[in-house]
């Protein structure tokens, strides 16, 4: 990467994380829901442009809308008593009209993957990144959004810099080639090291909770980053999108999230309950 192309990435990822941090710590969880809402919105249109690159029709128009509306689901569900079981049934309907409409159509031909490309990008993309509003709505909901997209971050970088300048050995290079053993073991070794440092603001959280979840963490960013780029492959193109300068698209920005996010609330809820 040359010395523009980085200054563009730097400038950006200080933009993005500004704002996100905005967002998270002196907005409304309202707010905070629009924001996901928006990312989602753009991250499955990028999904779906790719995808039919591809030559497989999908639901495109349909699938953003319901992807974005996910976000607003899970608020009403997280935040005003009796929504409970609003999520589910949601999701539900959803495929239930994916099918209904299926049925409108003379040709029937790529039925099958229509439908399921269209549900896998609801739940990839919009399903997976709504959980940052359950965790949101969690006591210190702020704080915990801060230190996943820290140490999942962290990492990606730390994977990018370490690689960049020793990496020598090829991760999967069939379907990431610039992917070094070397970026991935020293990107783990940074998100771990950013979870124990968050103990200066989580100092309920044990150590060994922290350790654990930053080498969790490290290593679901590393494969979420990985698989957009098994998608990228098969559909042939390079960058998700061209709506951040320096870093492609939003699905470029989001990807190591995307695994993060659900797996961190979970572990929230079952292993540190």
């Amino acid at each position: 990467m040359d010395s523009v192309s980085f200054g563009k990435r730097v400038f950006n990822s200080v933009l993005i994380v500004a704002l996100a941090s905005l967002v998270t710590f002196f907005f409304p969880n309202w707010v905070f829901a629009l924001l996901a809402s928006a990312l989602i919105g753009l991250g499955l249109s990028e999904f779906f442009g790719i995808v039919e690159k591809r030559g497989i029709a999908v639901y495109r128009y349909f699938g953003v809308i319901i992807g974005v509306l996910v976000p607003v689901i899970v608020y009403f569900q997280m935040g005003v008593e009796g929504y409970s079981t609003l999520e589910p049934f949601f999701i539900v309907i959803a495929c239930l009209f994916l099918f209904v409409v299926q049925f409108t159509k003379r040709d029937p031909s790529q039925a099958v993957s229509s439908i399921a490309v269209t549900t896998f990008g609801l739940l990839y993309i919009a399903w997976f990144l709504s959980f940052a509003v359950k965790i949101k709505f969690l006591p210190q909901g702020a704080l915990l959004v801060g230190f996943l997209v820290l140490v999942t971050k962290i990492g990606d970088v730390g994977a990018y810099l370490i690689g960049s300048a020793f990496g020598k050995h090829p991760l999967i290079p069939r379907i990431s080639p610039k992917k070094t053993v070397e970026g991935t073991t020293g990107g783990l070794a940074c998100s771990v090291v950013a979870a124990l440092l968050s103990k200066s603001y989580l100092p309920e959280f044990p150590y060994g909770h922290l350790f654990t979840l930053g080498l969790l963490l490290g290593i679901l960013g590393q494969v979420g980053d990985l698989a957009e780029s098994l998608i990228k492959r098969d559909c042939e193109v390079k960058d998700a999108g061209s709506n951040f300068s320096g870093f492609g698209g939003v699905m470029d920005v989001i990807d190591s999230l995307l695994f993060t996010m659900p797996i961190f609330y979970f572990y929230l809820q079952v292993v540190m309950r």
